[in-house]
């Protein structure tokens, strides 16, 4: 029996909704919170939602990829608020989305960082590492900063950050 079996069919539906609209974490949520008492962890969660998705297949609406071009990405840079001190790139990944690759902006003042966007696997593409390396490299080029990717060809969550090897 999985966990899926002891969901509520009123829990079942907004997974299913959440899954279709593409929203990972919603539904991860739901069935965690619903299946907790009983157990469950969050990666048990995770992969009850994976399963959802492998499920309703080609009826999930995903959302759009984020746009790479220079532009766009200087637009999303430029709305963070402070001044940009390098681009980085880094390695990510869940059940639902395999290994991804996040481009952020380090700010600062005020001291963080800003999101710009986030490169994932498509069918027959390159690997989202090459591609996040190139978007982030033309972005830092453009902004006159350093461009930071530990890891560009092999996934790795865990690799140096640009204030751990920057000090």
């Amino acid at each position: 029996m999985t966990w899926w079996t002891y969901l509520e069919d009123r829990t079942r539906r907004e997974v299913d909704a959440q899954v279709l609209d593409d929203r990972p974490l919603a539904a991860m949520k739901a069935v965690w919170e619903a299946l907790r008492p009983l157990g469950l962890g969050v990666r048990e969660a995770e992969e009850v939602v994976h399963a959802r998705y492998e499920v309703l297949g080609d009826r999930v609406r995903h959302k759009a990829p984020d746009p790479l071009d220079v532009p766009s990405l200087a637009a999303r840079a430029a709305a963070h608020p402070g001044r940009v001190v390098v681009v980085e790139a880094l390695w990510d990944g869940d059940t639902v989305h395999d290994w991804f690759v996040d481009l952020v902006a380090v700010l600062e003042e005020p001291s963080g960082e800003g999101h710009l966007a986030t490169v994932h696997r498509r069918p027959g593409g390159p690997p989202p590492g090459r591609i996040a390396d190139e978007a982030g490299r033309a972005l830092a080029d453009h902004l006159g900063v350093p461009f930071h990717f530990s890891s560009p060809d092999v996934p790795d969550d865990e690799a140096p950050r640009w204030r751990a090897v920057s000090r």
